[in-house]
């Protein structure tokens, strides 16, 4: 296999964005270095997705060290990252180009943007608890000047709200990897101790009590970044106040990104604790609760990019409850993450662009939107649509496969509080759709023509939701098997 005889790809993957941050700073027009990005961004998917696309074919992959290592989780996230970061990138240069972005500004964009990848990146190919913290950690820091990329009083109010929350949850997040590293410490001496290949080794020696612990400390530190409930109140604010393009790949990238880490510390709690009960009985109260208080707020929602946070929220909160029911719900939740990235890409383009053009988000100023646009207008009603379930989205098997596998469960209290919040959501968010597509556009807000670029970046991730509705590809059956397992085994 190819992956095999180039270990050093995952360097590769790290390195490359950085050199390309610093290509991002030649050119000598904004356009220009927008477009350069969108290279560098396309480069690094292609290798990102010959690594992982031999990883899944052929296992995985170790750097010198074992400091670096890809196996079917994380090289499912990784071409999700890649996927995300492709067409999010396409969007902004068509983005930006509606503004009068200056030269400094373009680099800034395109050196924050770059950083950004290299950070979740890191999470995802790091074999060490360490490594991983650092990476979150680095996704908060940088990601923070990006909110306040368009600068005025919200949204710098939301970067601050962002980054001491966060801060805070990663600093909890950095306590219970201490715990789990002391714990692992006490059976597995010296620096290896601290690699997620020796943590998975001796996971059923290490300490319960002190591996429960930590997981609570992680829970909450990363369920923070995640945006689960109650931990989610910075979430809104930066999801709609940071521009298109950003809040697309914190709610398509980012949030899954983090979630990765919660996922690799769950099979070790269970072989600590003798059976999945705990671990799964938390992530399904946390991810219930996210539900219901997201469903309750987009209800009331007058902002589109506000309403589509929530939705993120709820989403997580599906992902959370699948993890909690494993075995089919493993599944579940890990086709229930490629779905939401999906749709997430297109619905925070889509409302950005129609934003940008009427110069409000607000849902009583977007009305008549596929006069506006036929692309955007149709992309967000759809991606809306795909969002709360409707059929043949494949959001509707992903949570119908959540359903069947509390039912086969028999969790009731997590079913009703399933089916319930998920009721609240379809009826909110399809209402908020008919009014924006009904009425006659604003007169201020002309015509947009799409770009064959933003052609693209909308209709292929539609087009794939669609697919995956009706007909699961055996690769792609494949792929989500092969990383539910390693969260926990799939029959």
């Amino acid at each position: 296999m190819m992956v095999m005889a180039l270990p050093h790809l995952p360097w590769l993957l790290l390195l490359g964005p950085i050199a390309g941050a610093g290509l991002c700073l030649l050119p000598r027009s904004s356009r220009a270095a927008l477009w350069l990005l969108s290279l560098v961004v396309l480069a690094h998917a292609s290798l990102t997705a010959a690594l992982c696309l031999g990883v899944l074919r052929g296992g995985p992959a170790t750097t010198a060290w074992g400091w670096f290592r890809v196996d079917a989780l994380s090289a499912f996230h990784l071409l999700l990252l890649a996927f995300v970061f492709s067409t999010s990138t396409l969007f902004a240069a068509r983005y930006f180009a509606a503004t009068d972005l200056s030269l400094r500004r373009a680099r800034i964009f395109s050196v924050l943007w770059l950083a950004s990848l290299t950070a979740m990146t890191l999470v995802l190919v790091a074999n060490h608890l360490g490594l991983m913290w650092v990476g979150v950690e680095t996704t908060t820091l940088m990601t923070t000047f990006l909110i306040a990329f368009h600068r005025s009083r919200e949204s710098l109010e939301a970067t601050w709200k962002y980054l001491m929350i966060c801060s805070v949850g990663i600093a909890i997040a950095f306590l219970g990897m201490l715990i789990f590293g002391a714990a692992a410490s006490r059976v597995a001496g010296g620096a290896d101790a601290m690699l997620w290949t020796t943590l998975r080794d001796v996971s059923g020696r290490l300490d319960a009590k002190l591996t429960k612990l930590g997981f609570i400390f992680l829970l909450v530190g990363y369920g923070t970044k995640v945006g689960l409930a109650p931990m989610h109140t910075w979430l809104p604010d930066a999801h709609s106040q940071a521009p298109a393009p950003v809040s697309s790949i914190f709610s398509a990238a980012m949030l899954s990104t983090v979630f990765y880490c919660l996922m690799r510390y769950l099979p070790v709690v269970d072989a600590a604790t003798g059976h999945v009960g705990w671990a799964s009985r938390l992530m399904c109260l946390v991810g219930a609760l996210s539900m219901i208080i997201a469903a309750a707020f987009i209800l009331f929602q007058r902002d589109v990019k506000r309403m589509l946070a929530y939705c993120s929220v709820e989403h997580m909160g599906i992902i959370a409850i699948g993890l909690g029911l494993g075995s089919l719900g493993t599944f579940a939740a890990m086709f229930h993450t490629l779905n939401h990235s999906l749709a997430k890409s297109v619905g925070f383009s889509a409302a950005g662009r129609l934003g940008q053009m009427a110069g409000t988000n607000q849902m009583s100023r977007l009305r008549g939107i596929m006069r506006t646009s036929p692309l955007w207008g149709t992309g967000l009603c759809l991606s809306l649509l795909a969002l709360i379930g409707v059929v043949p989205s494949a959001i509707f098997m992903s949570e119908l496969l959540v359903v069947k596998a509390a039912i086969d469960a028999h969790a009731t209290a997590t079913l009703i509080a399933f089916l319930m919040a998920a009721g609240m959501v379809f009826l909110g968010m399809f209402a908020h759709a008919m009014h924006m597509v009904r009425g006659k556009p604003d007169e201020a807000c002309g015509p947009i023509r799409a770009s064959a670029s933003e052609w693209m970046v909308t209709v292929v991730p539609l087009l794939l939701l669609a697919i995956l509705g009706v007909w699961m590809p055996e690769p792609v059956r494949d792929a989500l098997a092969q990383a539910a397992a390693i969260v926990r085994p799939v029959p």
